[in-house]
């Protein structure tokens, strides 16, 4: 009897995020959801990570009505999403109330499964988002952000997800957002957690490295229940392995995939021109497809490290791209080892570039590293030494509590704030995650003589 294993599909969320910054508008999907929906995914991750952004800040569309217009047409197959845990789908911590109805509304919509993720793996910041899936009739998957340091060990992982089942887990995922899974700790982690808990295991990967293949068969053979890849046109570099190609090598090797796959060729054909597209226009920059196994060295997403060339070139000092790679791990190391993964990502490398071009390692802070040490997005993974806190944040308190047990309710104050032009619940929750975007997309839809600034438009890659 051949060993099942089944496939959450990309395209849309993560596929398209990774290689062209989430610039797929939702009438690129629609035409082929049928056929998606007949190939026999686990799931399709259509929704959360950056769509939310860019449907607002790029795509002028509203991202709760391609949500309801994708599960209008899906029938068969689960939709999933990704959630940054307290953090919603934005860059800061929200009150409770807003996580509770964020949530609310995200199952209501059509989400059948959320993945919850906390970049520093504390899970007191995935409990409010777990309690309101689950009460919502959701499935909440938590995820355990990936990463390889002195402390973040095979031991550290699985008491993680003993720690995740213990929070009210309905499954967890194995979220290695660098692609720095390596085949041999992967088997070795896939096979602890199964024998650890009692609830299904995905492994989601990036082909960054150049060795995810080999990490999937891997994982599949350790016992991994469900993998993540996405369909050809969308796949390799910075995104994940190919759905065919994987599929086809699992089969071969005694595994039932459950994929159609004819249906898969058809949606690969579909979706080939739509990739030419963006490749033409040059929104698909053909680095992304690269692969680097200096991720492997560095720890350090591919698209962090794409997003450090482009900063250093901008301002002439390419010549210290090196310099800078080597310092990510010393700023990541002595702020406690937090994973490389947003936020955390995108700060680490803020202050490892500052910290090469000042000639002066911390002279110049971000608010959000300070932010970050004093707690409030959480607890490090390992402590920060006294003498780089006080370099960091000199002599201001360090929180321990929860960060958004600080946090008054906040849907209220969100309302009366966006009450001209938020029509519904959803309306006010789009306002909350982006509040100046959300305002000027609310404010486009209701008057046509809404006035909004010019903005300079940027691509902005997220490491989720």
């Amino acid at each position: 009897m051949k060993k099942q294993i089944r496939f959450m599909e990309t395209v849309l969320r993560d596929g398209q995020q990774s290689l062209i910054a989430t610039r797929m508008p939702t009438a690129d999907m629609l035409p082929i959801i049928h056929t998606l929906d007949e190939v026999g995914f686990h799931s399709l991750e259509m929704w959360g990570g950056a769509t939310f952004d860019s449907c607002v800040r790029f795509l002028n569309e509203d991202p709760w009505e391609r949500l309801r217009s994708i599960r209008k047409e899906v029938k068969n197959t689960k939709l999933q999403m990704l959630l940054r845990g307290q953090n919603l789908l934005g860059y800061r911590h929200y009150a409770d109330d807003v996580v509770r109805e964020f949530v609310e509304k995200s199952v209501k919509n059509g989400i059948d499964i959320i993945r919850v993720f906390d970049a520093l793996n504390d899970t007191r910041n995935l409990q409010t988002a777990i309690t309101a899936a689950k009460e919502a009739g959701g499935h909440c998957q938590t995820a355990i952000s990936y990463t390889t340091s002195a402390i973040h060990t095979v031991d550290y992982f699985v008491q993680l997800a003993k720690e995740m089942e213990h929070t009210g887990a309905d499954s967890i995922c194995i979220k290695d957002m660098a692609g720095v899974l390596t085949p041999e700790t992967g088997y070795e982690l896939v096979s602890r957690i199964k024998d650890a808990v009692s609830l299904p295991l995905e492994v989601h990967t990036h082909a960054t490295s150049g060795i995810s293949e080999m990490t999937y068969l891997k994982v599949a053979e350790a016992g991994a229940d469900i993998i993540d890849t996405a369909i050809s046109s969308f796949a390799g570099g910075t995104s994940q392995p190919a759905t065919e190609s994987v599929s086809i090598a699992l089969e071969g090797l005694g595994f039932d995939t459950g994929l159609d796959l004819t249906k898969l060729s058809q949606v690969a054909e579909y979706f080939n021109p739509i990739r030419d597209r963006f490749r033409n226009e040059g929104i698909l920059n053909p680095k992304v497809k690269d692969i680097e196994p200096k991720t492997l060295i560095y720890q350090v997403p591919g698209g962090m490290l794409s997003n450090l060339l482009s900063q250093l070139t901008e301002q002439g000092l390419q010549d210290k791209y090196e310099e800078v790679l080597a310092e990510v791990p010393r700023v990541r190391a002595d702020l406690g080892f937090p994973p490389l993964v947003t936020p955390l990502s995108q700060m680490v490398g803020t202050q490892a570039l500052m910290n090469v071009i000042s000639g002066e390692r911390y002279k110049l802070i971000p608010n959000e590293i300070k932010d970050y040490v004093r707690g409030q997005y959480g607890q490090s993974p390992a402590p920060i030494s006294d003498e780089i806190r006080e370099k960091i944040i000199g002599n201001d308190p360090v929180i321990t509590c929860r960060p958004a047990d600080l946090l008054k309710p906040e849907l209220a104050v969100l309302r009366k704030e966006i009450d001209t032009y938020a029509k519904t619940e959803e309306d006010v929750l789009l306002y909350a995650m982006f509040p100046k975007q959300g305002r000027d997309f609310l404010g486009r839809r209701e008057d046509p003589f809404y006035d909004v600034p010019v903005q300079e438009v940027s691509v902005t890659i997220d490491f989720s």
